[in-house]
């Protein structure tokens, strides 16, 4: 399958999913959201793929934020529909892959961009990035999980700021409020996203999509801990589990499906 605004390069099982819309700063139109589900589900769905990298072209943005433009025929209908359909086909999409989705955000993540950098599992930046939800700018609050995720991830309290004041976000800032989990210069943002989905690639996937099941309903401790226990037992009748217990006691590495 052929994409206008998406590269996608597959190598050891490692994917990567470029947002390629430089001179727009890879802003999110309707087509590279249609664009983003279908590769999204090509992705999902290939065996051959354990984890998913999610980045932007060029050194200026990951995702600068959708397109605007697009926002001034909508109606409140209208609106309610694009709002569902993101959510649905990309950013819970995201969210909730069995395979592990890494950001690497260089550059602007912003709005709708720094959106879709929340659904992935994992967030890498570049020491350029500059990071926000500035759609009360705008007459708008963040409608594709912005006010759920940012205040899961960072807290109530700075959710809040954050979206009430716009305020812009440095790489460093946003480490020291766990909104990403490493800073690294530009030119390793890329190789350091890779070296991580090799650790990863070498575990069980089997398991970690079960982790992910159960980390999902970490704001919901009930379901959470109910969902980890029914992972937890369930992957003991898995090839993985019994693979890697005996590669344990067999002193080597193990060989996961």
């Amino acid at each position: 399958m052929s994409f206008e605004n998406l590269n996608i390069e597959i190598e050891n099982q490692l994917a990567v999913l470029t947002i390629n819309r430089p001179s727009a700063l890879n802003a999110l139109n309707s087509l590279t959201m249609q664009e983003l589900s279908h590769g999204l589900d090509m992705l999902i769905g290939d065996s051959k793929v354990k984890v998913i990298v999610i980045t932007g072209a060029g050194d200026k943005a990951f995702v600068a934020g959708a397109d605007i433009k697009e926002f001034l025929d909508l109606d409140i209908e209208k609106a309610r529909i694009l709002g569902e359909t993101g959510h649905k086909n990309v950013f819970d999409k995201i969210e909730n892959s069995p395979k592990p989705v890494i950001a690497a955000i260089g550059g602007f993540a912003l709005g709708g961009g720094l959106e879709l950098a929340l659904a992935c599992h994992i967030r890498l930046a570049s020491e350029n990035a500059k990071m926000g939800l500035p759609e009360v700018t705008l007459g708008l609050i963040p409608g594709y999980g912005g006010t759920q995720r940012l205040a899961n991830i960072i807290g109530k309290g700075r959710a809040m700021q954050a979206i009430f004041t716009a305020e812009f976000y440095s790489a460093q800032r946003a480490y020291e409020m766990g909104l990403v989990n490493q800073v690294v210069s530009g030119d390793l943002l890329l190789e350091t996203a890779k070296k991580m989905a090799e650790k990863i690639i070498g575990n069980s996937s089997t398991a970690i999509a079960k982790a992910i099941e159960a980390i999902n309903l970490c704001n919901q401790p009930e379901k959470g801990f109910k969902k980890e226990i029914e992972g937890f037992a369930s992957l003991f009748d898995t090839h993985d589990f019994k693979e890697g217990t005996l590669a344990f006691v067999e002193k080597r590495k193990p060989n996961f499906t």
